[in-house]
């Protein structure tokens, strides 16, 4: 038990200030939320400040900070009152999350140690984006840090697959200023433009051409905190039209993953977008098959879509260019189906499935699998 009651303050203040913004991810103490601490016979009253009125996670914050309060030594009774931080503490955490930038500006440039990879393909319907999500979630299930932005713009459906939903509305990102908090789904932070439409018109068109869909593009990169990223993925659009243009004039320096089917119709275009990616100087690492045979429990293969797309993707594209190799292949999955529809990523609702086996496999093999550095300035110093 604490010797006085300085001690005493000490010591839940510290263990306050341990807690974690489950939105930041960074300790309360470090982000300036805690306003102060008191003890007095055996009570701590602990004031802390919410970043905005009405934070969607102001309720686990206050359990939290209740909770390690009362695991210091002497206190019987924990009292969290709660305020919110003024505009000018607002400005200042802005400040310090975005390391000192007053503007904005993208975080993930050539020389930021953030893996980039855009997830393309060449026509749509091929399981891009299903690909997408449940590799997020199998990477963030390796312990990495993982955000996901679904570019997508005009057929999204991110959100749905990670059971971003609530009472029928798609969930939101938390405002601080001009900064955007991503929600986060399974370990991973996403953002979309799915949960910027008004409530209600989630199901409508959206009727953008090049321009407005490049600068969405760029405010994903700029307004939204991700934190520290290991990974950051990319729910490209199919094709080569405007949004793969824009994102590989804005990330060039992203790796890239060509999805296709074993149908040749598929396959045939899926080359074209490796293709375009490398025009505009990106990497293709690898060739993901999707709906590829399965093995049926009387051991017979089933093929819906024929078989071979994946490989024939990879030897055209090496032979126009670098090697590219056919380093996934996702069986045919009812159970991925209904999974996705159900928002439940197949590797967390049925991780013995061989679809959920396969993922694991792509997230174990990215995650070993050395990024091009070729024309990247490296963080070092010499002492």
């Amino acid at each position: 038990m604490p010797d006085t009651a300085l001690d005493a303050v000490a010591a839940v203040l510290e263990a306050v200030g341990a807690v974690t913004d489950p939105e930041l991810r960074r300790p309360l103490g470090e982000l300036g939320m805690v306003r102060d601490v008191s003890v007095a016979d055996g009570v701590a009253s602990v004031g802390i400040l919410l970043t905005i009125a009405g934070c969607p996670m102001a309720q686990r914050i206050e359990r939290d900070v209740r909770s390690a309060a009362a695991t210091v030594d002497g206190i019987r009774d924990v009292q969290v009152d709660v305020g919110v931080m003024t505009d000018e503490q607002r400005a200042g955490l802005v400040t310090l999350l975005r390391k000192g930038r007053p503007q904005a500006g993208s975080p993930f440039t050539a020389e930021s140690l953030t893996r980039v990879i855009a997830v393309t393909s060449g026509k749509g319907g091929v399981g891009k984006s299903t690909v997408t999500a449940n590799l997020a979630v199998a990477l963030a299930a390796r312990g990495l840090r993982v955000g996901l932005i679904d570019a997508d713009v005009h057929g999204f459906s991110i959100p749905g697959l990670l059971g971003l939903i609530d009472d029928g509305r798609v969930i939101r990102p938390t405002r601080v200023d001009e900064l955007m908090l991503p929600p986060i789904a399974h370990g991973v932070r996403v953002v979309s433009i799915g949960m910027f439409l008004k409530p209600g018109t989630e199901g409508s068109a959206v009727p953008w051409r090049g321009p407005m869909l490049h600068h969405t593009l760029e405010q994903f990169l700029t307004d939204v905190f991700f934190g520290d990223l290991d990974v950051l993925l990319i729910d490209m659009p199919p094709g080569t039209g405007d949004a793969a243009i824009s994102v590989g004039h804005l990330l060039p320096h992203a790796e890239v993953l060509v999805v296709t089917t074993p149908q040749q119709a598929a396959s045939d275009v899926a080359v074209r977008s490796g293709l375009l990616a490398r025009q505009l100087g990106q990497r293709v690492i690898g060739v993901v098959e999707t709906m590829s045979p399965s093995v049926l429990s009387d051991g017979s293969v089933f093929e819906p879509f024929g078989s071979g797309g994946g490989s024939a993707v990879a030897d055209k594209l090496s032979a126009l260019g670098d090697p590219a190799a056919r380093i996934a292949s996702i069986p045919f999955s009812s159970v991925l189906r209904t999974s996705g529809d159900a928002g439940l990523p197949v590797g967390i609702g049925h991780p013995d499935d061989p679809a959920a086996r396969a993922f694991t496999d792509l997230a174990d093999d990215l995650a070993i699998r050395p990024r091009g550095l070729s024309g990247r300035k490296l963080p070092l110093s010499v002492g």
